[in-house]
């Protein structure tokens, strides 16, 4: 059989989306402890096919990995390779969109259709169960996340393009607070034992300027002051967690480290050093708080054990894709994610094994939402996920407003997450 070469994984990985998995599950060695492989910018430039099926076995749910084979094996005319990446998709619930569904065909030159057809599916799932809480004016501009203060019933959402954050209590209008000489502000999280709010300020628009605190902002509502604590120099903490005993963590996903700090902290410490993970975004802590888990957007999600430091990775008894995740919380025995880096996205509940390791059932909670742009970062709020649900990163460019993309509301979205 010859495959056609002339147009690559540039035209199969174009509209690509997501629906729930239909397949039945291929689980990994049930008593393996799953060991996590380090991972940089050198490991997203391997191309050979020995590479990536190696990439492959090391993160066995990562989509981006398998994608990234398509490009080799058609350029080596490994017809039946691509057949099984296509069902490898197929199975959990991946979608091409309509110009590659039209392409597969003509690049698997003499493969009965018949058989390409069997692993296309024509097109994903809508899933509305979200309602909108509040929206924000347009003037909070790029707006990443939110939470709720049930102190004082006040929601506050940050801002990346306008280092700020903005909060506003039931039935009053929104106001403003930038601490002076932050950077972007992203993450937030609040402790409310000593009622602090925590904010992640850093370099991540994409802008040249290097100007700005970097590390954790803290406003103590006891005394009405700010904490600063730096990060190490260079690192710019974006999503971030808290431990019920105060520890703040947060992840650089440019850089790829976790770092930590308490309240009296002097300045952050690196949990895990680059090098570990390529972009480490969102966090969750275990429900005995001795593991932390990570989720990096092209590879899956790590566990760090807390004690010894040690990294391993999440494995699933089921079919199921874990990368592409920016926001995750644990709610009960399940992690929930927001994927974004899937299309359509989705917000989808992984629930894990008793010893957490494993993943063993999935729910898709929301998916290809019509009033979404791009689904974000929030909060758990009770049993309901408060998030941002039109995110803005295409209407800013190197942290300057894209030319004619005003900024928009932001809307913040409540997501019942417990089960029917």
């Amino acid at each position: 059989m010859r495959i056609a070469s002339a147009i690559f994984a540039a035209v199969l990985l174009a509209g690509c989306v997501t629906i729930p998995s239909i397949a039945q599950p291929e689980p990994e060695a049930a008593s393996a402890v799953a060991t996590w492989r380090s991972v940089d910018a050198e490991t997203g430039q391997i191309r050979d096919i020995e590479g990536l099926e190696q990439l492959a076995r090391d993160f066995p749910n990562s989509g981006n990995v398998r994608l990234r084979l398509l490009q080799p094996y058609l350029a080596a005319g490994e017809a039946e390779k691509v057949l099984e990446t296509l069902e490898w998709l197929y199975d959990r619930g991946y979608v091409f969109g309509e110009v590659p569904q039209r392409q597969i065909p003509k690049l698997l030159e003499g493969v009965d259709p018949g058989r390409i057809a069997e692993r296309l599916i024509a097109e994903a799932e809508v899933i509305e169960r979200s309602k909108v809480f509040a929206e924000t004016p347009s003037e909070v501009g790029l707006g990443e996340s939110v939470i709720r203060d049930p102190k004082d019933d006040r929601l506050i959402v940050t801002s990346v393009s306008e280092n700020a954050i903005f909060g506003r209590r039931a039935g009053q209008d929104w106001d403003g607070y930038s601490p002076q000489g932050a950077a972007n502000i992203s993450g937030i999280v609040l402790d409310q034992q000593r009622h602090i709010v925590w904010l992640a300020s850093g370099h991540i628009d994409g802008s040249e300027s290097a100007d700005g605190f970097t590390g954790l902002i803290g406003l103590d509502h006891r005394n009405s002051s700010e904490i600063r604590i730096p990060a190490p120099e260079g690192v710019n903490i974006s999503d971030l967690t808290i431990a019920p005993d105060g520890t703040v963590f947060g992840s650089d996903p440019l850089g790829g480290g976790i770092y930590a700090a308490r309240h009296d902290s002097a300045e952050m410490v690196t949990i895990i050093s680059p090098g570990t993970m390529r972009s480490p975004q969102g966090l969750a802590l275990s429900s005995d708080g001795l593991r932390l888990y990570v989720s990096d957007y092209r590879y899956g999600i790590a566990a760090i054990e807390r004690d010894s430091g040690r990294v391993l990775r999440l494995a699933s008894d089921i079919p199921i894709i874990l990368d592409g995740i920016d926001g995750l919380w644990r709610f009960g025995d399940e992690l929930v994610a927001v994927q974004n880096g899937t299309s359509p996205m989705r917000i989808a509940a992984f629930r894990l094994s008793a010893d957490g390791m494993r993943v063993v059932g999935h729910r898709v909670l929301e998916q290809a939402h019509t009033q979404w742009t791009e689904p974000l970062s929030g909060s758990v709020d009770g049993d309901s996920l408060l998030y941002i649900g039109n995110g803005q990163w295409d209407r800013f460019v190197q942290g300057e407003p894209a030319q004619d993309k005003a900024a928009l509301p932001t809307q913040i979205r409540r997501l019942p997450l417990h089960r029917d």
